[in-house]
């Protein structure tokens, strides 16, 4: 199996993005508002807390770009707030050829978006699929990987469709956001989406971060006074941020151990084990057995978590042993009863090789005192 995993920042970079997050923080407040819990309510002018003004101000900063926004509803509210504020009811939207996520499928039939689809991986082909459908009012465009065989880059689909046609680019950058090099805004798209909680954030708030024009109409359509993100949960959001970079890199370096040490051999019963973006950058392993169930199994009687929170939020810390993705059972249904995908979350590759090696064991070992 072939899969194009997302090149994630090392380390040193990771510390840079880090240090970046706290200056744009200090250009946007005095130091006694850092040390508060922020205000609240629909301060008059702003309609909304100062903090949370403040907060998106920094957020812009950060990524470089005219503007931000914090929405409620994470990161599948986000993507919905954008495509609203960019199409009208009816548009045709240019989307890759590959299941779409939920959420994203629910968000586009809501607003009776209509979709053009075009493989991303053959940016020829995007430019043909523009160049005939006159009627493609914009374009949406998933940072990680819809397909196991997706191998796209970011900044060509965006030249791509750029060099085609002037029309507005979307892009969903949840699990990749202080994970990549550059978000979708900084290849160039219009607006880029993603949640605060999968960046060590609050639960429920979506970031949308891009051009002035599209962000100013989600702020006169978000007018209620609950629909406001308060000023503590602003200031969450930028603590996630802050410490997010680093704690993301040294993750992507405990997987690329894992990779390296079952490829050599260290846990019997290992058929193979790679990096994958299934959707947040994980561990595949497969199985010379059909063990996987019986390893996820014995895995949580280990300690490992045996399903997301936020798929990489505050609360997930132990290890996540978990089946494989719905698109990676869809392209192969028998992967699920020889596969499974281990996301580090904060442990140390010791800590996986002995949870794997051991729930191996006694998935195969038949010994009812282990259980």
């Amino acid at each position: 199996m072939r899969c194009h995993p997302l090149e994630s920042m090392g380390l040193d970079e990771a510390m840079r993005l880090q240090f970046h997050v706290v200056d744009c923080i200090m250009q946007e407040f005095e130091g006694h508002e850092i040390l508060t819990r922020g205000d609240l309510g629909v301060v008059r002018g702003l309609n909304k807390p100062v903090t949370t003004k403040k907060a998106e101000a920094v957020i812009a900063r950060i990524f470089a770009q005219e503007a931000a926004i914090m929405v409620r509803g994470a990161g599948s509210a986000a993507i919905r707030f954008a495509l609203h504020s960019v199409f009208s009811p009816g548009d045709q939207v240019l989307i890759h050829r590959a299941p779409v996520y939920n959420t994203t499928r629910t968000s586009m039939e809501m607003l009776g978006l209509r979709t053009v689809e075009a493989d991303y991986n053959d940016l020829e082909e995007v430019k043909e699929v523009l160049s005939s459908h006159d009627d493609i009012r914009g374009a949406l465009v998933q940072y990680t990987r819809q397909k196991i065989d997706d191998s796209y880059d970011m900044h060509d689909v965006v030249r791509a469709i750029r060099s085609t046609r002037d029309i507005p680019i979307v892009t969903d950058d949840n699990y990749a956001v202080m994970k990549v090099h550059d978000i979708g805004v900084q290849c160039g798209a219009d607006l880029s989406c993603f949640s605060s909680f999968k960046l060590l954030g609050p639960e429920g708030v979506g970031i949308i971060v891009g051009r002035r024009q599209y962000i100013e109409t989600i702020e006169r359509e978000s007018y209620s006074g609950g629909m406001q993100v308060q000023g503590h949960e602003a200031l969450d959001v930028l603590h996630g941020l802050v410490y997010a970079p680093v704690s993301l890199a040294i993750q992507a370096q405990v997987g690329q151990e894992c990779v390296r040490r079952l490829k050599e051999g260290d846990v019997p019963h290992v058929k193979d084990a790679f990096l994958a973006n299934a959707q947040s950058k994980v561990l595949l392993v497969e199985f010379d057995q059909d063990i996987a169930e019986r390893v996820l199994e014995e895995a949580e009687r280990l300690g490992a978590a045996p399903n997301p929170v936020g798929a990489e939020s505050k609360y997930e810390f132990v290890p996540m042993f978990y089946r494989v993705s719905g698109t990676f059972r869809k392209a192969d249904p028998t992967l699920e009863r020889r596969m499974i995908r281990i996301n580090p979350m904060r442990s140390g590759a010791d800590t996986i090789m002995r949870v794997l090696q051991e729930s191996i064991r006694r998935a195969t070992g038949v010994s009812g005192q282990d259980r």
